[in-house]
C-alpha cells in the first residue's frame, strides 16, 4: 500500500492524539504533584501498575508486526512501553532523590538495577529491542549522577553487558540481530537488512539545502523509505525540507533539552530536579537513536523521534511530561 493512500488515515489518527494530547497537558498543569515526592506508596503503586499492563499485554494483546506491546482500542492504538518510560522516570526521580546520598550501597544499587530489570524484561520479550535501551539509558543516567562510584558503575554495566548476552541468545528474534549485525557490517544485505538505512541516507544526501518540498520527496513518496512517518521520520523529513530545515529541527530540539535543564537547575527539590534529568534523558536517548539509525550512527532499533514521528502513545506520554515539567516550573512539585 502506497504512502499516498495511507497518510491521510496516520494524518487524521495522529491530530486525534495530538488534539487529545493537549487536553491532558492543560488539565495536568494544575495538577498536584507533591504526592509523588512524599508517598512513597503513591510512586510504588504506580511501578506496580507499569509492571501488571506489561504483563497482561504480553498474554491479552494482540500481535501486531510481531509485537505483543499495544492496547488496541477501536482503530487506536496504545504502546504500554511508552507509558512505562514515563513511569521510571517519576518512581527513580523519587528513589533517587530519597537515597542518592547512599546509592554507593551494594543493596542500594542492586535494588535500583531490580527495578529496571523487571519491566526490561517484560518488554524485550514483547520484543522491544528499543524501549529496553530506552529504560536502560533511564537507569544508568540516573546512576551517573547520584554520586556512585566507579568500581560500582563498572559493575552494573558489566552485569547489563552479560544480561545482553543471554537476551541476544534467548529472547531476541533474527531480524533485531540482523539488524545489529548490520549496523556492524554496513555492506551486508544491502536489499535486506540495511535497506533501510542505505535509503535513509539517499533521502538525506539527495535533499540539498532547502529540500525537495512538502510531499515532494521521492523516496518518501515512492515508498523506497520504509516506516518514513516512525523509525525515519528525520530522512523523510530532511528530504523535503532540506539540510536547512534538519538544522532547524536539530535546534529546536537542543533548546527544549536546554530548557528542561534549566527547570531541573531551578528546581526547589531533588524530585525535580530528578524528573528533569530523567525527561532529559529520555528525550536526548530517542533523539540520539532516531537520528543515528537515520544515518547509520547507530543500530536500527525502532525509537521514535520525540514529538516528530508518527504514533500517539509515544505523543501522549511526551506532553504528560511536559505538563509534569512545567508543574515543576512553577514550583508544586
Amino acid at each position: 500500500m502506497s504512502l499516498a493512500s495511507t497518510s491521510p488515515t496516520l494524518f487524521h489518527k495522529q491530530i486525534i492524539w495530538a488534539v487529545i494530547s493537549l487536553v491532558v497537558l492543560f488539565l495536568l498543569v494544575v495538577f498536584d504533584w507533591r504526592p509523588f515526592v512524599n508517598y512513597k506508596g503513591v510512586v510504588f503503586g504506580l511501578y506496580l501498575l507499569g509492571v501488571i499492563l506489561l504483563v497482561a499485554t504480553y498474554f491479552l494483546a494482540p500481535s501486531i508486526r510481531g509485537v505483543r506491546g499495544w492496547i488496541v482500542l477501536g482503530g487506536f492504538q496504545f504502546q504500554v512501553s511508552e507509558l512505562v518510560k514515563l513511569i521510571l522516570i517519576i518512581f527513580y526521580a523519587n528513589f533517587f532523590s530519597r537515597r542518592h546520598v547512599g546509592i554507593a550501597k551494594v543493596s542500594n544499587l542492586f535494588l535500583s538495577f531490580i527495578y529496571f530489570a523487571v519491566p526490561a524484561f517484560l518488554i524485550a520479550i514483547q520484543p522491544d529491542l528499543g524501549s529496553v535501551l530506552v529504560i536502560f539509558a533511564l537507569w544508568w543516567g540516573f546512576l551517573l549522577v547520584s554520586g556512585i562510584k566507579w568500581r560500582h558503575l563498572a559493575a552494573a554495566l558489566l552485569l547489563f553487558a552479560v544480561l545482553t548476552g543471554i537476551m541476544w541468545q534467548t529472547v531476541l528474534e533474527d531480524y533485531q540481530k540482523d539488524r545489529v549485525l548490520g549496523f556492524f557490517f554496513p555492506e551486508r544485505d544491502p536489499l535486506g537488512t540495511n535497506y533501510n538505512v542505505i535509503q535513509s541516507k539517499i533521502a538525506i544526501g539527495s535533499a540539498g539545502i532547502f529540500g525537495k518540498g512538502f510531499g515532494q520527496g521521492s523516496q518518501v513518496q515512492l515508498d523506497f523509505l520504509p516506516e518514513a512517518q516512525t523509525d525515519f521520520i528525520f530522512a523523510a523529513f530532511t528530504e523535503e525540507w532540506g539540510i536547512l530545515g534538519g538544522v532547524l529541527l536539530l535546534l529546536i530540539f537542543a533548546y527544549l533539552i536546554y530548557r528542561i535543564i534549566r527547570i531541573g537547575f531551578d528546581a526547589k527539590n531533588n524530585f525535580g530536579r530528578f524528573v528533569c534529568l530523567g525527561a532529559a534523558i529520555l528525550f536526548i536517548v530517542q533523539f540520539v537513536f532516531n537520528i543515528g539509525s537515520n544515518l547509520a550512527l547507530t543500530p536500527v532499533v525502532g525509537v521514535t523521534f520525540p514529538f516528530l514521528s508518527y504514533g500517539g502513545s509515544s505523543l501522549l506520554t511526551s506532553f504528560v511530561l511536559l505538563a509534569i515539567l512545567n508543574s515543576i516550573s512553577m514550583d508544586r512539585a
